[in-house]
């Protein structure tokens, strides 16, 4: 398959924050762009989470919350904490 060049016009702001994004993942906007094209190609429909923008924020969503709700409850019962993995594995026997 022949390479071909796509050229886009957008926002400095929002390429700039975009590629603040995709280097947490470990990619450039290049292969962003391709992996969103590809998925688009293998899915034929758009591969977006309307909600992912809250999510990209720190907002956590409801199953966070729910295991956050659930933390606190576990917690005012006086269950122990621990103090790392190790701790807690040797609490239960493991």
């Amino acid at each position: 398959m022949a390479a071909c060049s796509l050229t886009i016009r957008l926002d400095s702001e929002l390429k700039e924050e975009a590629a603040r994004v995709m280097e947490h993942y470990g990619l450039d906007l290049s292969s962003a762009i391709r992996m969103f094209l590809t998925q688009t190609v293998s899915t034929y429909s758009i591969p977006l989470s309307l909600d992912y923008a809250s999510v990209s924020h720190g907002q956590p969503n409801e199953e966070t919350l729910a295991a956050m709700r659930e933390a606190d409850e576990i917690i005012a019962r006086g269950a122990p904490g621990y103090s790392s993995a190790e701790e807690m594995f040797t609490a239960m026997g493991l």
